[in-house]
């Protein structure tokens, strides 16, 4: 079955606790937690604190995107008894490998990110060492964006190395996801659904999750 991982960038913040039970509620699997420095991203979000403050307020795990140059500087503070993964981008972090073993050395799950225009390639050397490879299927940096179709392409190619190789990797996908194209992305095979937009942008924030959900409990 696949995962539902709303992203809490979209989400309102003089409300966030409240929004995070609806989601949960909902039957959500993951929060998605993307962090921007400015820097890597031509957007500031949130840092640590803000994910933290969550901590007493719900069970759904943290799915942590590291949109930042640096990582290695930060990763620590988002280590909590509720994150699940990790993720860095490929383009942000050069010491990969070493990365790698440093989420892993904190018994949290470590992903690999690629921005659109990176062909799928170079995470090939890694596929056996992560847990996660989260493919962007939009530019980082803002919520509401339209999906790039060529991200199905890149699912595919990954799904299918995965099965000749016999590798264990989740593929999450994060950008434009909508009900109307969430099932060609499930198709292609990923198995984790990053929505912002489409769940918190919504008028009844808790029915647009469970749509979300029962559409990735059909897989």
């Amino acid at each position: 079955m696949a995962k539902i991982a709303p992203s809490i960038l979209s989400a309102d913040f003089s409300r966030l606790g409240q929004q995070v039970g609806l989601i949960e509620k909902a039957g959500a699997h993951l929060i998605h937690v993307d962090v921007m420095d400015g820097h890597f991203v031509p957007n500031i979000s949130f840092g640590s604190t803000v994910m933290k403050s969550l901590l007493d307020k719900t069970t759904v795990p943290f799915d942590v995107h590291l949109m930042i140059e640096a990582p290695e500087k930060y990763v620590a503070d988002f280590v909590t008894p509720n994150t699940r993964f990790i993720t860095v981008h490929w383009e942000a972090c050069p010491g990969l490998d070493e990365m790698i073993k440093k989420i892993h050395g904190y018994s949290i799950s470590a992903g690999i990110s690629i921005n659109p225009d990176t062909n799928v390639e170079v995470v090939m050397p890694y596929l056996e060492k992560v847990d996660m490879i989260l493919i962007m299927s939009v530019f980082p940096g803002f919520g509401g964006q339209t999906f790039i179709p060529s991200a199905l392409e890149k699912i595919a190619v990954l799904n299918q190395v995965r099965h000749d190789k016999g590798l264990s990797f989740e593929i999450e996908v994060d950008g434009g996801i909508t009900l109307d194209n969430v099932d060609q992305v499930l198709d292609a095979g990923a198995d984790i659904i990053v929505a912002g937009s489409s769940i918190f942008g919504q008028p009844d924030v808790q029915k647009a999750a469970g749509d979300f959900v029962k559409r990735a409990s059909e897989r």
